[in-house]
C-alpha cells in the first residue's frame, strides 16, 4: 500500500496518519476496523514500525475514531 516496498521506516506522526487512514479505508469497505485488524494491515503492506494494539487503539480514541 504505502510503503510499497521500499526500506524505509515511518515516523510516529506518519504512522499515526497511517492508522487513521487505513482505519477509514477498512470502515468504508465494510470490513472490521479493530485495533487487531488495522495492525494486521499494517503488517501485510510492509508498514514499519507497527504499533502494538493497545498503541493503535489509543491512537483511534484520542481522534474520536472508536
Amino acid at each position: 500500500m504505502l510503503n510499497q516496498g521500499l526500506d524505509t521506516e515511518y515516523t510516529k506522526e506518519e504512522i499515526k496518519e497511517i492508522v487513521k487512514m487505513i482505519r477509514l479505508e477498512l470502515y468504508n469497505n465494510g470490513l472490521l476496523c479493530s485495533a487487531k485488524a488495522i495492525k494486521n494491515k499494517m503488517e501485510d503492506d510492509d508498514i514499519e514500525p507497527v504499533p502494538s494494539e493497545s498503541t493503535i487503539g489509543r491512537i483511534l480514541s484520542r481522534n474520536g475514531l472508536t
